[in-house]
Formats: structure tokens, C-alpha cells, sequence
């Protein structure tokens, strides 16, 4: 069941060794980090693309947890072994083998899959990162890097166009999650905490925002959308924002991820929950990519500009220098 050996040619190539020609896959973990070797990605980050942020992913939680709970793994496939950070994708297979899905959770951007024994499969989407549940045998989609065969003729698919995202077996996440921030839907995110991290710091607001160990799962929509509401230009420095306006940004924070989880993230072209329905935010969203439309507020055109190398939108009246 187990081989080390994978195809090199092309990516079709690949398909078809993994999968089968009939579309049936074929189970197999991968060697170590060797068979890796002959592959490399040459990927460059552009204004099109958006990494799911914390209600994307909590919307992924939510989908897959009255799918695999109780569910025990029958056998796990790597395709692409560099999707898999810890262990090599060989051990990684032999491990997941047997398994029974706990629980389910999320910090920050991260998904936890609490396994028996005390492992757990720790998943980061990065870009463009997602999964399917798909009847067994059922065609794999060409982006299909990791499969995991359940006890019930189903698989977990995790597919990935952009091969960013990364996965962990491991038994204690805490190396994994080291570092990050508290929960902006926390007790422990407040307006004091904020002004405390933000004190001393000479960097736009905006790319503070975007620092995991300020505000853990946020990222550039969800960013955007909470400075517009607290009426902060998103290049002001961090240190000039005072003690009222970090009040008025945690307030916004968490209401706008409160209503990105309710309606299931953001509809992006480089996103889709689990279910394939896509999420609805994106209707909600008063500057994110409304680049030259009228703002909602005021009726000044939105403008967009570069902050921490991410595009940027904001409202220049709603949200003075």
C-alpha cells in the first residue's frame, strides 16, 4: 500500500499515477521529503487573489464538523508531498490511518482536527487551500493533493490550485500556533490591549492590523472593513491612533467578523467553503474592492493604494489622514 515513488513528468502525469485512469484513487502515502524533489512552484503573490481569513475558515469549521466527527480514517493519499510540513508524507499516511475525528476548532487562520491520542491535524489554507467531501471512487478534481478515506465510502479531499497550504500531524500544536495573538472575538481583545500593541509602533495601522500577534485571523478584507468603520486612515502610523479611536477599531473588528461568520465569509474567486455554496460578505463589504464606486457613506469615490505590499481600500473623506 505504501510506495515511494511518485511520477515527475507532468502534473497529468501525477493525476493519473496517484488517481487511476478510471478516476478511482489509489491510496498511497508518499516517501520522505525526497520525493519532493523534482517539483518546484514558482508562484508570485498579485492584487487578485485573497487568503481566507478567520470567518472563512471558521465557515470551514462549522461545514466539516457534522461531516467527520465520529468518523474513522481508513487511509490517507498525499499527491503533492510539500502540502505536508510535519511529518513526511509517508509517516504522515501511517499516522492519520486509524484515526477517529474528535472535534474540530480553529485559531487564528488555523484549522485543528482533534484526532485519538491526543493528535491532531493541523491545516493552514494559505491561498487558495480547501476542501471537498466526495463520494469514494468519485473523480478527484486535478487540484486534489491530499485524500482522506472515511469510514462511511467518503473521502475528504483537500485541494489547493496554488499548492500554498500546509498541513501538521502532530501531538502538541503549541509549536505550531506559537506566537499568535488573542482572539478578536476574545475577552482578552479590547481597546486597551490594542493600545498597548499599537504604542510604540512606527508602521501604518493597516500592516499593524495584519500582524498575527495583534489580531490573529485578520487579514486584508476583514482589515479594510473594520478601519472604514472606525473612520482610521489605514497609513496612519499605529502610534498615532489614541486610546478612544482603539476602542471604536475593536468594536469594529469584531462586528465585522461577528457578520463575516454569520453569512459565511466572503465570495472571492479564490475561495469556496466546503459546501460549495459561497459565502456572502462580500455584500457587506463598504470599501473592499469597491475601488472608484461612490462610498456608501459619504459618496466619495473609494480609492485604492498599497499598504504592507496588500492592495488597500478605504474611503479618503469617511477616513482622513
Amino acid at each position: 500500500m505504501m510506495t515511494d515513488s511518485i511520477n515527475r513528468k507532468t502534473a497529468q502525469g501525477q493525476s493519473k499515477r496517484l488517481f487511476g485512469r478510471s478516476g478511482a484513487p489509489r491510496f498511497m502515502g508518499l516517501g520522505a521529503g525526497r520525493a519532493a524533489s523534482g517539483f518546484s512552484v514558482q508562484c508570485g503573490l498579485n492584487g487578485i487573489f485573497s487568503v481566507p481569513e478567520l470567518p472563512e475558515v471558521e465557515t470551514h469549521v462549522q461545514e466539516l464538523t457534522p461531516w467527520l466527527q465520529g468518523r474513522r480514517v481508513e487511509d490517507a493519499r498525499v499527491a503533492w508531498p510539500k502540502t505536508i510540513a510535519v511529518p513526511d508524507p509517508g509517516s504522515f499516511c501511517r499516522q492519520l490511518r486509524g484515526q477517529i475525528f474528535r472535534s474540530l476548532s480553529r485559531r487564528a487562520k488555523f484549522m485543528l482536527f482533534h484526532l485519538d491520542r491526543n493528535w491532531h491535524l493541523i491545516v493552514h489554507l494559505r491561498m487558495t487551500g480547501t476542501f471537498r467531501m466526495v463520494a469514494e471512487g468519485a473523480q478527484p478534481d486535478k487540484h486534489a493533493h491530499v485524500a482522506i478515506r472515511l469510514d462511511n465510502r467518503q473521502e475528504l479531499h483537500f485541494l489547493d490550485p496554488r499548492k500554498f497550504g500546509r498541513m501538521w500531524l502532530v501531538r502538541n500544536p503549541e509549536p505550531v500556533l506559537a506566537g499568535l495573538g488573542p482572539e478578536p472575538l476574545s475577552p482578552q481583545f479590547t481597546g486597551r490591549f490594542l493600545e498597548q500593541r499599537l504604542g510604540r509602533r512606527q508602521a501604518a495601522i493597516k500592516a499593524a492590523l495584519l500582524d498575527q500577534t495583534v489580531a490573529a485571523g485578520v487579514g486584508n478584507i476583514y482589515a479594510d472593513e473594520a478601519l472604514f468603520r472606525a473612520r482610521i486612515h489605514p497609513q496612519r502610523p499605529a502610534r498615532r491612533v489614541t486610546a478612544r479611536e482603539c476602542i471604536r477599531l475593536c468594536r469594529a473588528i469584531r462586528t465585522v467578523l461577528r457578520t463575516g461568520i454569520q453569512l459565511r465569509g466572503s465570495f472571492i474567486s479564490t475561495y469556496r467553503p466546503p459546501s460549495g455554496v459561497p459565502g456572502r460578505f462580500q455584500a457587506e463589504h463598504k470599501v473592499f474592492r469597491r475601488t472608484g464606486e461612490p462610498c456608501l457613506h459619504c459618496g466619495t469615490l473609494i480609492e485604492r493604494i498599497i499598504v504592507a505590499q496588500r492592495s488597500t481600500h478605504f474611503c479618503p473623506r469617511c477616513q482622513p489622514r
